[in-house]
């Protein structure tokens, strides 16, 4: 049997965790990635409307299931120095309830991220979507050093634009994007790391429970301090 700790000293970006008393994001393994991938096709939006660039979640619930493992393990590959692709299991009260990326380009010289996340249907309503985009500008800005985190959503995904503007993220604009054949206006948001400093305590007080946070120097580098 191999170590514990073999995966760590082989994949350091495998032991990042945030947590914050019932919430917690942590690195998906096979076992977890299962629990998601059943997760997300019982379903993560009603059938008329589509949050995402790429309807991946259109099909059988096999089908969107088989969607979730691909693209997660074609992800894990994606980490190195300069660039990053980080999926996350967001675990309620111990539950995995959806999953939180995290992805930069240019990561040594520009310290910018953007956010992506889903929720299973099951478990939305309940300010877990507030309460995990909170965690990880936490996990961004106060563990990888990053000076600025931007997000999106479509104009018309109220819940995920009352997110960003619940956290405090200033609105950047936004532009035209093809979604199942249509033209569909995508908003934009970004957070800068001092917008961030002004909101820090309020996101705290969403948190609930101290921060906690481990596996940050696979990212963090001498060049953000």
């Amino acid at each position: 049997m191999p170590h514990p700790d073999a995966l760590t000293r082989l994949w350091p970006a495998s032991a990042v965790r945030a947590r914050a008393g019932d919430l917690e994001l942590r690195w998906i393994d096979d076992e977890l990635l299962i629990e998601l991938a059943e997760l997300a096709g019982r379903g993560i939006h009603r059938p008329d409307f589509m949050p995402f660039d790429h309807p991946w979640t259109r099909g059988t619930a096999d089908e969107v299931a088989r969607s979730v493992l691909m693209y997660q393990w074609e992800s894990r590959g994606h980490v190195s120095p300069h660039a990053f692709r980080l999926e996350f299991a967001v675990l309620h009260r111990g539950v995995p309830v959806g999953v939180q990326s995290i992805t930069a380009k240019d990561w040594t010289v520009l310290r910018a991220v953007q956010s992506g996340s889903w929720l299973g249907l099951e478990h939305q309503g309940q300010g877990i979507g507030t309460r995990m985009r909170a965690l990880l500008l936490q996990l961004a800005f106060a563990g990888f050093g990053a000076h600025e985190a931007r997000s999106g959503a479509f104009a018309d995904n109220a819940p995920s634009n009352g997110v960003s503007r619940r956290l405090g993220y200033e609105s950047d604009g936004a532009f035209l994007v093809a979604r199942e054949g249509v033209a569909a206006l995508h908003n934009r948001y970004v957070m800068s790391r001092e917008r961030w400093g002004s909101q820090r305590a309020a996101h705290e007080a969403l948190l609930g429970a101290p921060v906690e946070l481990s596996g940050v120097e696979a990212i963090r580098t001498p060049a953000s301090d």
